[in-house]
């Protein structure tokens, strides 16, 4: 659209040529992606009529002819980009797990954070979070809970440690129940010490039960996740029925994974390591190593062995493939 008919209208209204200007591809791309944020194109517009503004006032004091427009100098037309994307998780980190969100420009991704310290078992909600998204987060709370043996939990955690969700982006106001599985991981890798796979991104509303429900806005969902060069996405088994209205370029290079409940979820979201996971608030207990005893001098008859018994085990994690 920009370059059929956005810049060609644009060229003619500010009196300049092709001769004048030219803006490359990437360069409308980078316009579209860190000076606009809506459905349609106006805005992507208006800043292409600031670039032509610019370049007609060059051509006018006879400062050349030729403008190239690229995005190594597309800041110094349109200033500091308007809008950052999101930083890309380096590792996979304990604590943090990928949402996806539907917004009124499109999707967009989030990182929500969980974390775990001493006091009394209070859970705090931050980042401008509704009254349906709050609730969604006490229910994810309630469910891990009800897991705790399954993900090798403590469950002394509870009751000794507060838990802290925050959903960066604090000055943007979120609500909507489909964060709700991605607060559950977040909540169990903290309190599992399991880390979660930085390559994948998830959406769906979850019950006390750990049953994943439908969602909305799939389509934009799925590209914010192909924009944040995400490979996995974890959908609804409900919401399989509206990939027939989803173009299939756009589910081109990403795997979409169907999960019916939190378990199929955490099959594939929690990271598997090579070392069993120690659950949160208990130390490591070694193992009793036998006694060695020096030889003696003289052969004795063998004394009857005593049966060491060792302190019982506690359960250990489920893995996760």
């Amino acid at each position: 659209i920009a370059q059929k008919y956005l810049i060609p209208r644009q060229l003619n209204e500010h009196g300049i040529t092709e001769k004048h200007i030219r803006i490359a591809e990437p360069a409308v791309r980078q316009i579209i992606a860190n000076y606009t944020r809506e459905a349609g194109v106006r805005n992507l517009e208006r800043e292409i009529a600031n670039v032509m503004r610019k370049v007609a006032k060059k051509v006018a004091e006879g400062k050349g002819v030729g403008f190239p427009v690229d995005p190594t100098n597309l800041h110094k037309y349109l200033g500091v980009p308007k809008f950052v994307p999101e930083e890309e998780l380096k590792i996979d980190e304990i604590g943090v797990a990928t949402g996806l969100a539907w917004t009124e420009s499109g999707g967009d991704v989030l990182y929500i954070e969980a974390t775990a310290m001493k006091g009394k078992g209070q859970l705090t909600l931050t980042g401008q979070l509704g009254d349906v998204m709050k609730e969604s987060a006490q229910a994810a709370l309630s469910y891990v809970r009800s897991r705790e043996r399954t993900l090798g939990i403590n469950p002394d955690v509870f009751t000794t440690q507060d838990l802290h969700i925050h959903v960066p982006a604090g000055a943007i106001p979120k609500d909507g129940p489909s964060a709700g599985i991605t607060m559950a991981m977040a909540i169990a890798s903290t309190l599992s010490q399991i880390p979660v796979r930085r390559d994948l991104a998830m959406t769906g509303e979850i019950t006390l039960r750990g049953r994943i429900l439908p969602i909305g806005g799939l389509k934009e969902k799925i590209l914010a996740a192909k924009r944040a060069k995400l490979t996995t996405v974890i959908l609804p088994k409900r919401n399989k029925k509206d990939l027939d209205e989803i173009p299939k370029h756009i589910l081109k290079d990403i795997h979409l994974v169907f999960a019916d409940t939190m378990d199929d979820v955490m099959k594939v979201a929690l990271r598997q390591s090579s070392k069993p996971t120690r659950p949160t608030g208990k130390p490591n207990q070694q193992q009793p190593q036998p006694k060695k005893h020096a030889p003696r001098a003289k052969a004795r008859p063998a004394a009857r062995s005593v049966p060491v018994h060792a302190a019982s085990a506690t359960t250990p994690p489920l893995r996760f493939s």
